[in-house]
């Protein structure tokens, strides 16, 4: 990749936590105006996700790559290419691509710009996650969200095209959100007196930063970014019978949510295992040595249980240059912006 650019998974991960509620907004703004010139044109993207969404380090801008692009010449009749956890269900279940399929992809967007981390991690196996994205699994939404961005962002990625915003709904919808900010920072501003009010008010409340701030501990840096590999290739895929595309229910997403993380292991590991137990601090202190592993599936992968990772903290600031003229205003950058965001946050 050229060195002038960085797509926006990697962005995320160096300046997630550096940048503030408006830059989010603002990468958002970007993403909608150059899908709306590819709609524009009559096209449809039909893969989008963070590692074609692509930031230029000198005009400080957002952009869209792999355009036109449909995956390998030679790939199975009826199958379909793409990068599984932005894919709309109805591409999944083998239905017509509309424009309303690249919103849905704008919907697994801004959760990933609001989390600062891919959706669906830790979740592998492809056929698993492809039933659960159609029975309306969606990534987990944190608290800390602002409530406008939460709901567009959900009508997004509802499982019902015709019920997702155009691109003309979304464009409004963004724009009210930077004005809001903008009377926010207006506001403060000329009141300093509110503003020092306010700081008091979130310490006395604890009010907390969004969850979506963490990231993982250093130590397991090294996973994310094997698992990163992986979730960022577009591949072909070949499902077949898939039922109708649905909503889920708010018991579905916390039940899939709070299961074990489920990662595919080859059948080669037996002599790992064995290994590692029998260096193990468990064992020591026991004279009897471990002869062998119980073979599980031999023939076969098995799947192995990993439970979610403890996770630290980190906060910065980082200024992105805007790409309309209609939004620039210094006041969006102020140094205090994310206590003047109280009546935002859910």
């Amino acid at each position: 990749m050229n060195k002038s650019h960085l797509n926006l998974r990697e962005y995320l991960k160096h300046k997630h936590n550096e940048i503030t509620w408006r830059e989010r907004i603002q990468i958002i703004d970007n993403i909608i105006y150059a899908l709306s010139r590819i709609h524009k044109e009559g096209s449809i993207h039909k893969n989008l996700h963070s590692g074609n969404i692509l930031f230029n380090l000198t005009s400080q801008l957002f952009y869209i790559s792999d355009f036109g692009f449909r995956g390998p010449a030679d790939r199975p009749l009826n199958s379909i290419y793409g990068n599984l956890p932005y894919l709309a269900p109805e591409i999944i279940a083998g239905k017509e691509v509309t424009f309303a399929s690249d919103i849905y992809s704008i919907g697994i967007l801004m959760w990933e710009i609001s989390s600062g981390k891919p959706p669906f991690i830790y979740h592998e196996d492809d056929h698993f996650l492809a039933i659960n994205i159609i029975n309306g699994i969606r990534p987990k939404i944190e608290s800390g969200i602002p409530l406008e961005y939460k709901k567009l962002m959900m009508q997004c990625w509802d499982a019902d095209p015709r019920r997702r915003p155009n691109l003309g709904e979304l464009i409004n919808k963004i724009f009210e959100m930077r004005k809001h900010c903008r009377n926010i920072s207006n506001d403060s501003n000329s009141n300093k007196k509110n503003k020092s009010m306010i700081k008091k008010f979130i310490r006395k409340l604890k009010v907390f930063q969004p969850k979506t701030n963490n990231i993982l501990e250093i130590s397991e840096t090294s996973n994310l970014d094997e698992t990163n590999y992986k979730l960022f290739t577009s591949k072909v895929y070949a499902f077949e019978n898939f039922s109708e595309p649905r909503n889920g229910t708010e018991e579905e997403q916390e039940e899939f949510h709070n299961q074990p993380y489920i990662f595919s292991i080859s059948n080669n590991v037996d002599d790992d295992i064995l290994n590692m137990m029998q260096s193990s601090s468990i064992f020591k202190g026991s004279k009897k040595k471990l002869s062998k592993v119980p073979q599980i599936n031999s023939n076969k992968d098995f799947q192995v249980d990993y439970y979610r990772r403890k996770t630290i903290q980190q906060t910065k600031n980082v200024d992105i240059e805007d790409e309309h003229e209609i939004y620039n205003d210094p006041n969006l950058h102020s140094e205090d912006q994310d206590e003047l965001e109280i009546p935002w946050i859910v």
